[in-house]
């Protein structure tokens, strides 16, 4: 994998270290584990979905922890549980812990989990408080001088 060097951006970009310092990161671990492989879906403007493919995980062994612009899902597995008796001749179904980081943007709320099937879902939705929302500004017909002219006067000592 080809490594970008994002120096001469942050040179110019104020306020933007989390994002290049996000980037940087995800290039590291792209080259890591990929278990369990997960899909991120947009279901709409403000609302998103990660399925991970969990098979042979219960919902007592599954932790999803979200906090400020970070989700993190780990799942636990007790290596002696799962024993069985006889050989493998071949083992290719995973069966071990894991641990999966998601960056969330700012205002991204997990609102539900399920695991059905083998499929754990994360849906998540953006809300952005009403302080943050864009607001229209309405246009006044009145010129700038008739603003002035219509100031009080100032009270006149007596």
């Amino acid at each position: 994998m080809r490594h970008i060097d994002l120096t001469p951006y942050r040179r110019s970009a104020i306020g933007f270290d989390r994002l290049f310092d996000m980037l940087e990161s995800r290039a590291r671990d792209a080259a890591t584990d990929n278990y369990p492989p997960f899909n991120l879906e947009r279901l709409g403007d403000d609302h998103y979905r990660i399925t991970l493919a969990v098979a042979g995980f219960k919902p007592d062994e599954i932790d999803i922890t979200a906090q400020q612009n970070m989700l993190l899902v780990a799942g636990k597995k007790d290596d002696s549980n799962g024993q069985r008796d006889g050989d493998f001749l071949h083992l290719g179904i995973a069966n071990r812990s894991f641990e999966r980081r998601f960056e969330l943007a700012d205002f991204i709320r997990v609102d539900n989990a399920n695991l059905s099937d083998g499929l754990l879902t994360i849906d998540l939705v953006r809300e952005i408080p009403e302080a943050m929302k864009p607001k229209k500004i309405a246009v006044g017909s009145e010129a700038p001088e008739a603003i002035e002219n219509s100031k009080p006067e100032p009270a006149e000592a007596a």
